[in-house]
This record gives structure tokens, sequence and C-alpha cells, in this order.
């Protein structure tokens, strides 16, 4: 007994239905013309992945009902090939997470997810009743059961199916990437496997969806576990399944992606489709010289080219001459437009209006600091409302967690770039973006090498406001990340002041926070969706 699967590795876009059928119809041609029987689809492959709060609107879910009738009728030229799609479903007034199989331009089978994950960034429960039945199909004689992502993380759903008399595991996913994830998932349905005896195709999204990005990186597991095909991870793609007398057969196995690779490729998919699924023209980048800005701009013009992307340089008076020379010689590199706009005047002029009102009139503090920021802040928005271009911001991890950034200043923006980003791995991803370039390295290695330094005042660097990166960003990850208590964190060995004026630091910069435009989300917590604390607080953690 053979069977042939096509898993389609698609890049939905939230809401555009004809768009996403679309994309399913062409996937289904090439998988027929391949000689595959079955279309295998990502999680609610149909609508985008998370749809969010369009299904709580009636006639958005009637619209996709539409579109899966449109899709079956069109797949009918097809004949008898199957294809099992992922949408929304409405029933009897409830709103389901399902998986329909369309074949000779009819529903043949629905199967309706069991398991609805609300932690981290899923909030299943809020829109999905859970299903309580398993289904499985039989497709050129082998009896597939159907999960949807969340029910095979869990043991019970995927035995269900394999109970019911399923010998193949067909699982629908929309799983967003974050560092370790690949690794996970193939831990998780090795479990599966373990548990059940079947072999399991895993198709996931790939694309960028606000702050998520989907990395794709679809899987064939063999009933021992085994991986025998592979998809590329950020990339759309048709991966080609066989499965013979209940084994998958060795087939094409993408090569794994480093962490620093795994992450920049996320970055660049996740500025693309933000910019592209959302029509803006290109993007608007304050370049200062320093790595932030260094590293979001390379991952712009990978993600847009160098033509969609503008550079800025905004000196004050407090600009080094090495900073305007590395700035210069980077947009050069790179190719984009780049400009030079002074801000001393600038700065002159507020001080004369401000000068009347601010209290202790003459006294350097940080709102002459922040007023520089704001300034910047302004010009950028300023070219962004004549252009239409965005703006991106460049403030990384590190200084979102302990508010070492100025809000309506270089927070000033449409999205944020790194956001999720630890100033160590901004480092790291400098070096890396480099490496792939040794003729040519996008990054001057000045910029790398130098003490950061906002340059808000003579002789300033990070450190003068911030313990040492790398005891800042262990600190916030244990904290943050992992949700370990201060004296956890002091018993590893990070000193009790340090980890005193983080934790307060990252409590009172919740505001901030707040207002901060949405950035691409690439460890198991960012500051988005997923970390959810109140601004008005008074919890104080023990010491």
């Amino acid at each position: 007994m053979t069977l042939s699967v096509a898993i389609a590795q698609i890049n939905a876009v939230v809401g555009d239905l004809a768009g996403n059928a679309e994309r399913i119809t062409g996937f289904a041609e090439r998988a027929h013309a391949a000689g595959a029987a079955l279309l295998l689809t990502p999680e609610l492959a149909l609508c985008g992945y998370p749809p969010e709060d369009l299904l709580l609107r009636p006639d958005f879910l009637a619209a996709c009902d539409d579109e899966l009738d449109a899709l079956a009728a069109r797949l009918a030229a097809l004949g008898e090939f199957a294809v099992l799609v992922g949408h929304p479903l409405l029933r009897e007034g409830r709103c389901y997470n399902a998986a329909t199989l369309l074949a000779a331009g009819r529903r043949v089978a629905t199967y309706c997810k069991q398991s609805l994950p609300n932690a981290q960034v899923f909030d299943e429960q809020r829109y999905f009743t859970p299903g309580d039945a398993a289904c499985v199909v039989t497709i050129a004689g082998v009896r597939c059961g159907i999960n949807i992502c969340e029910d095979v993380w869990d043991a019970g759903t995927a035995e269900r199916a394999h109970a019911a008399g399923a010998e193949l595991l067909l699982v629908l996913n929309a799983s967003p990437y974050h560092l370790n994830k690949p690794a996970q998932r193939a831990d998780v349905l090795r479990e599966r496997v373990a548990a059940t005896g079947m072999p399991v195709l895993y198709a996931n999204l790939v694309g960028g969806q606000d702050e998520l990005v989907f990395d794709g990186a679809s899987f064939a597991l063999d009933a021992d576990g085994t991986l025998r095909c592979a998809a590329p991870q950020f990339a759309e793609a048709l991966l080609l399944v066989v499965i013979r007398d209940g084994r998958v057969l060795p087939g094409e196995i993408a090569p794994p992606l480093s962490p620093e690779a795994e992450v920049y490729a996320a970055l660049v998919l996740g500025v693309r489709d933000y910019l592209g699924k959302n029509g803006f023209p290109g993007a608007i980048i304050g370049l200062s010289g320093g790595i932030d800005s260094a590293l979001t701009l390379a991952i712009a013009v990978d993600a847009l080219g160098a033509e969609r992307v503008r550079a800025v340089m905004m000196p004050s008076p407090y600009t080094a001459q090495i900073s305007l020379d590395d700035a210069r010689a980077m947009a050069q590199i790179l190719g984009v437009r780049y400009d030079e706009v002074p801000i001393a005047v600038a700065m002159q002029t507020f001080a004369g209006l401000l000068a009347p009102v601010l209290d202790a009139a003459g006294t350097n503090d940080t709102t002459e600091e922040n007023v520089q920021a704001r300034i910047r802040g302004l010009l950028l928005m300023a070219l962004s409302n004549r252009s239409g271009a965005l703006v991106l911001t460049t403030g990384n991890k590190s200084e979102m967690a302990v508010g070492y950034c100025t809000l309506y200043g270089d927070m000033a923006g449409g999205f944020a770039v790194i956001k999720d980003i630890a100033k160590t791995l901004v480092y790291r991803l400098s070096h890396w973006r480099n490496a792939q370039s040794p003729d040519k390295p996008p990054i001057p290695e000045r910029i790398i090498t130098r003490p950061p330094s906002a340059e808000l005042k003579p002789d300033q660097t990070d450190q003068d406001s911030l313990p040492p990166y790398e005891v800042l960003d262990a600190i916030v990850e244990a904290y943050m990340e992992n949700d370990q208590s201060p004296r956890e964190i002091i018993a590893r060995g990070y000193a009790e002041a340090d980890v005193r004026r983080v934790v307060r630091l990252l409590r009172i910069s919740e505001y901030k926070r707040r207002q901060s435009p949405v950035g691409i989300r690439v460890t198991q917590r960012g500051f988005g969706k997923d970390w959810r604390y109140p601004i008005t607080n008074r919890y104080r953690d023990p010491f």
C-alpha cells in the first residue's frame, strides 16, 4: 500500500480568504501534478493565523464558510484528489478550530481541534469550543487520523485517533517560532509516535503575522521516530512524502540552521511580511553609528532591498566623528539612500522655548537628553508622513526591559525589529551577518567593537547607567523569560545589588513598554502578547 502526501508550507495572510484559497489551489495543482493523493495544509490556512477577534464576527465566519465551499468547487477539477484544509467553523452557535477534507467538489469529513492552548501567545479558549471526537479518513487505502497543533503536545488526542483505527497521523499546525522551537516540536512528535506507533506528517505555517513569525520546518517522522523528510525554515515549500506499507520513505531533508541563522532569518521574514502584507512602500531607519541601528539596517536591506530603505543620520554636538564616519560607510556599503539632518539648531530652539517654564533652568539632566531623542523621533515621523514609509525602531530587548529608551523619541516608529533581541544576541547576530559577506561585511567592524553609547552627553556609555550587558541579559532572561525569583537568581551567583536594580527597572518600565511598537518575537517570552503585567502594581518580589 503506497500513499503520497504533499505538505503545503504556506504563507497565509490573515483575513485574505480569497488570496489564501488561491494559494491553496496553486499548491494543490502542483501536488496533484507530482502524483500526490492528498495535500496537507497548515492550521487555519484558509483565514490565516491568528485571526484573533475576527473570530468574534459572525460575518467573518460566514465568509470563511462560503470560501471553503468555493475552494471545494474549484478543487473539483482535480477529481478525487483530496485536500485537508484548516479553517474556522461555526456550528450551532459555537466556533471550532477545524480541518475539513475536500475531494470531488465536496466536504468529506471535518475534525475539530480538541486541545486549545491558552498560554504564551495563545488564547484560543477565548474563541473556540474544543472538539471531542476523533476523525479518521481513508485515502488510497491508508487510514489517516487528523490532529491540529496543540492536540499533539499532550498525551490523549493522538492516542484517540489511533484507537479509532488510524495508521498515519496528519497534523495541521500554526506553531510560531522561537529559539529552540524546532527541536521541541520534533521531541513532542516523537513522544506521540512512541505512544501510538504511527508515522506523523507535520505541516506548519510559514510567514510573519504582526509580532509572530512562523518558520515552517514541516516534517515527517517514521513509525520509529526517524526523521524522513523536512522542509526548509522561513520559506514556502511543497514537501512530498511517500508512505509505503506503513513506513515513511526517505525524502528531502533541508539542512538545519544555526541559532544565529534562524533568528536572523526570522527577523528578515518578519520585516518583509509586516511591511509587505500591510502595504508600506519602504522603511526609514534612524542610523546612529551604533550597533543596534546598524543591525536593524542590515536586516531591513536583506528583507526589502536597498531601494526600499532610507537611512537618516541626525547628529548632535555629542555625536562622535567616528559615528558619522561609520554611518556613512555602512550606508555606502549597503547602497541605501542616506541623509544627514543635524539637530543642534533644534536643540537650541527647544532649550530657548523651555527655559522660561522648566524648573531649575540651566540644569542638564535626562530632560535635555530626552529632548534630543524626541527631536530625532519627530524628524523621522515627518519623513514617514511625507513618504508613507514605515519607521523601524532600533531598540533591543535589554533596553526595553529596563526602560533605557525614550518615549516619543527612539521608541517612535511603527515596527520594532529587534525588540526581542538581547544586546548580547545583537552582537552575535552582527558577527554572523558580517561572516556571510566576508568580502564586503555590511556592518563596519568599529561599530561592533566600540563601547555602546546613546551619545546624549559627553563621554557617555551604556554602562554608566546599566550593569554589563552579559549580566543584565542573564538577569532579564532568568526573571522575565523563565519566571525565576530574585532569590533564585542571586543563588546563581549574581550580585544582589544588580538583581535588585534590574528587577526594579523592569517593574517601573512597564508603562513605557505598553506604548512601544509591536516587534518580532524570537524568544519563548517577548514583551508582547505573552507578557501581561499590570502597569499599576505594588507587588514587590521578596529578596
